[in-house]
């Protein structure tokens, strides 16, 4: 690599509950290096801030990174760098102070936002123009989404924004959330809550989304039953929003549409059921990026978002 490929690397960062993906980035989007390792999600917040530093350091060992980027778990204030809300799959991990707290053990200025919205940055950056309007949905363990309006990430008060999953549900009702609220969309429409609700119309265990597809693919009707009614809830809501938001195109991403066809023709359905007439003929899209879109994502925050110093007053 020249000197000058070298000018304005930054480090993009994905932190799930189970893996931390690292990537250096260049101005232009192409990954120079890869780096992953384990979430030590059960040891603490500043373990996983101490991971990764150290992420940050293995993907870019001659220190050529000049700012870094994450896309994190939970709910990300990007403005004071908090993490103002999550749930236990990374212990303590609310009201960590993700920005500062990296920037420390770094010696960088850290940008940094929820996983969702950042993987649905270059989404956002895709569409024609500069004022485009995007409904980008992640449908897996949970459900998260991300909003843009006329080329504006949206992230509301705390970073709350784009919590698809927490939307009330007429499928879900009576059901509780792991919020602590009931009747929310994640119960029935993520992959564990299709996988609970087959077994509550089966009476039989199911260990994971995988064997409930398979299971429909054989003509299990309580299996078929379960998946359809996770694609209807998710077509009715994303229906809803594209119709308060007035997308350019919606995309869902994530591991549960791809279990079939027969998730993705109902979740299609209940889609185009919903759409007011102008938006007629707008149709859910998978993510143009692949496995890059979250670190590419992260090291795209930097020129977004604000940047938190290391050694900043707290």
């Amino acid at each position: 690599m020249s000197a000058g490929a070298t000018e304005g690397l930054v480090i993009g960062l994905d932190l799930g509950g189970t893996k931390i993906a690292a990537a250096l980035v260049t101005p232009g989007g192409g990954v120079v290096a890869r780096h992953a390792r384990a979430t030590p999600a059960l040891q603490g917040a500043s373990a996983v801030l101490d991971a990764l530093a150290a992420a940050a350091s293995a993907v870019d060992p001659t220190g050529q990174a000049t700012m870094v980027g994450i896309a994190a778990a939970g709910v990300i204030d990007p403005r004071s760098g908090m993490v103002t809300s999550a749930t236990e799959s990374i212990r303590g991990w609310a009201g960590t102070a993700l920005g500062t707290g990296l920037a420390d053990r770094t010696g960088l200025q850290v940008a940094c936002d929820n996983d969702v919205r950042a993987t649905a940055g270059p989404e956002l950056t895709a569409l024609p123009g500069s004022r485009g309007s995007l409904v980008f949905a992640a449908i897996g363990t949970g459900v998260g989404g991300a909003i843009a309006v006329d080329g504006r990430m949206l992230h509301g008060a705390a970073g709350i924004a784009g919590h698809f999953g927490h939307l009330p549900s007429a499928e879900a009702a009576g059901l509780p959330c792991t919020c602590g609220a009931v009747g929310h969309l994640e119960v029935i429409a993520s992959g564990p809550g299709i996988t609970a609700h087959y077994e509550r119309l089966s009476g039989t265990s199911a260990a994971r989304l995988e064997v409930v597809a398979a299971r429909a693919a054989t003509g299990d009707q309580a299996a078929v039953r379960a998946i359809t009614a996770g694609a209807s809830a998710a077509g009715r809501a994303l229906g809803g929003l594209a119709n308060a938001v007035g997308p350019d195109r919606v995309v869902i991403g994530g591991g549960v549409p791809h279990i079939g066809p027969l998730y993705r023709d109902v979740l299609n359905e209940a889609f185009a059921a919903e759409l007011m007439p102008p938006l007629r003929g707008l149709v859910p899209q998978p993510p143009l990026h692949g496995r890059d879109a979250a670190v590419l994502g992260a090291a795209a925050l930097t020129v977004a978002l604000p940047l938190h110093r290391p050694g900043a007053h707290r």
